[in-house]
């Protein structure tokens, strides 16, 4: 690994005055930041701080779905591994807005809580966008991020895929029919989603009753991720307005449409030393191909 680089982290530049100002005053307030809940590996050597891997999830996901490969990446890597729950998700708290700009200032806020420098910065999907937004803040301070790895998503700006506005729809029905049971909750999820692999990912969010009699309620704020299902569509950059001229890995799955022809060049824009690399699978390629993908962003982080 080139260790000579180890203080050298790549802030966003500004290209133009114009741009930052208008930047400046859409984010001139920005929102508290909430204290994140996370999962950490350390190696044998006790460090814990310096070129810390740090994960972030998708959305409707959890730091406990990248737990295998959190230990692989400890174990390829010799360096610590966070895998963060962000805010509304996992066991973290719950707090509004839930923008990506909120939400980068929370891991910002963990990022100097526990004192983490030359950061290697890997999400997936929501989670890619929130490290993306981090990597172009333009008060990312020297030496904090050192590697930006991005999972299946891209910088641009659009709707989000309808299924899941309809997952929204479908977790308040299964909060209002009172169901007790996974497999009731299932059954009522079924008809709108007929992949078991997705239903039981979403199903994961459900808490664990105290009582076989007690009705199911989902761990995550249902109401709060609905009203923010626009923003997350969006991305809170213009082009052009951001540059981070990073050492950047964009994975695409092949069968996924989220990294696309279109908005290739949008991502080459904002990240001009970004590199893509593609897996045989659909969006969730950590999951699908989890070996091919520890290899890629294992040797991504080694090589730069």
């Amino acid at each position: 690994m080139i260790w000579e680089r180890a203080l050298f982290s790549p802030r966003a530049s500004t290209i133009s005055r114009t741009s930052f100002l208008k930047r400046t005053l859409t984010h001139a307030a920005p929102s508290a930041t909430v204290h994140l809940h996370f999962d950490k590996h350390v190696p044998p050597d006790g460090n814990a701080t310096d070129k810390p891997l740090v994960i972030l999830h998708g959305l409707f996901g959890t730091k406990r779905n990248w737990g295998s490969l959190s230990k692989a990446f400890l174990r390829d890597l010799g360096r610590p591994v966070y895998a963060l729950d962000l805010r509304n998700h996992g066991t973290s708290p719950h707090a509004e807005p839930m923008t990506y700009p909120a939400m980068a200032g929370d891991v910002l806020a963990f990022c100097h809580t526990h004192a983490l420098t030359n950061v290697s910065l890997l999400g997936h999907s929501m989670g890619g966008k929130v490290a993306m937004t981090l990597a172009l803040d333009p008060q990312l301070p020297e030496g904090l991020l050192r590697h930006l790895i991005v999972a299946d998503i891209a910088p641009s700006k659009g709707d989000l895929s309808p299924e899941f506005e309809a997952y929204i729809r479908v977790m308040k029905l299964i909060e209002e029919s009172n169901v007790t049971t996974r497999k009731q909750a299932d059954e009522l999820l079924a008809p709108h989603e007929q992949d078991p692999i997705i239903r039981a990912f979403l199903l994961t969010n459900l808490e664990t009753a105290a009582t076989h009699h007690k009705p199911l309620r989902f761990r995550v704020p249902v109401n709060i991720i609905g009203k923010s299902i626009p923003d997350l569509g969006g991305f809170p950059y213009e082009l052009g307005a951001r540059v981070w001229e990073g050492d950047t890995l964009f994975i695409k799955g092949t069968k996924s449409r989220y990294i696309n022809n279109r908005n290739i060049p949008i991502a080459k824009r904002f990240f001009p030393n970004m590199v893509l690399e593609t897996l045989d699978a659909g969006h969730w390629v950590h999951s699908e191909r989890p070996n091919e993908f520890k290899a890629l962003v294992s040797n991504f982080i080694k090589s730069h």
